[in-house]
């Protein structure tokens, strides 16, 4: 497992795990990602990660993207 923020870019990968506190997890759950779902990177931008999840594409932080295992 590696975390989010440092996935090669416009490849797959499934989350295995998300780590952080209870609400820091719900947030990212409300954002789409959840253990098991796909997501793919896209590019990092001025510290934050580029990310397509579904249909989406989401802006997070570096620190968030460390929590992302995949």
């Amino acid at each position: 497992m590696i975390p989010l923020s440092i996935a090669s870019a416009d490849e797959e990968v499934i989350i295995k795990k998300i780590g952080g506190s209870g609400e820091t997890k719900r947030h990212l759950e409300d954002l789409g990602f959840v253990v098991g779902s796909s997501v793919t990177p896209v590019a990092v931008r001025d510290g934050n990660v580029i990310v397509k999840v579904k249909e989406s594409r989401i802006a997070i932080s570096r620190e968030l993207a460390t929590k992302i295992m995949v």
